[in-house]
């Protein structure tokens, strides 16, 4: 049987299970991995060089399923809402990921490519080239919190107490759960567009 499971073995199994363990516990480990695939964590490199690349891997797979920004000549503000909306619906779907992937450097074709198409929507929406990573960034960690905010518990906020009149009263009036994170999110990504486009108007 481990015969036969190792000449099933290939890149998706490993990037599937690897997932799928990512998902479970929040960690990559390669013993661990090999455990689940029932086979051994030799034969794991045949496919790929070492955890780095098996998160590069997923980073890929998650780069695929999100629709870049268009190079239509639309609004770039439109462009990078529906860019930012798909970008947390994926990092939503796996939200233990997100670590794994901020802890390490990018070096993936397909996410670089789809930055590059990020870089010149800013750039052609006039934001200044010692910017643009900048703003790359603030999107980026947007989306990443916005993300992880999906998996938050319906009652973010629980007290018993009544020196928080305030805040008791905004709970009370605040959409919970799902709605709350995102009408949280299209708020702040309505804010974020707003500010960028009154910077730019003004030339600072």
């Amino acid at each position: 049987m481990a015969q036969r499971r190792k000449r099933l073995l290939s890149i998706d199994a490993v990037l599937d299970a690897s997932l799928a363990s990512i998902d479970a516990t929040g960690r990559l480990a390669m013993a661990d991995l090999a455990e689940r695939l029932g086979v051994s964590a030799s034969s794991i490199y045949h496919h790929v060089s070492g955890r780095a690349a098996i998160i590069e891997a997923l980073r890929e797979r998650l780069v695929a399923v999100i629709e870049p920004p268009p190079m239509d000549g639309s609004d770039w503000g439109e462009q990078i809402s529906r860019w930012m909306v798909g970008y947390r619906r994926a990092l939503a779907e796996h939200p233990n990921l997100i670590p794994l992937l901020t802890a390490q450097t990018m070096t993936d074709g397909s996410g670089l490519l789809a930055y590059e198409q990020v870089a010149a929507v800013l750039r052609h929406a006039g934001v200044p080239i010692g910017e643009v990573v900048l703003w790359i960034s603030v999107l980026d960690a947007y989306a990443l919190g916005s993300a992880l905010d999906l998996a938050a518990p319906d009652d973010v906020w629980r007290f018993d107490r009544d020196d928080l009149p305030v805040l008791a009263e905004a709970i009370g009036a605040a959409p919970v759960g799902r709605k709350r994170a995102d009408a949280a999110f299209a708020l702040g990504l309505e804010a974020l567009v707003a500010g960028l486009r009154r910077r730019l108007s003004s030339g600072s």
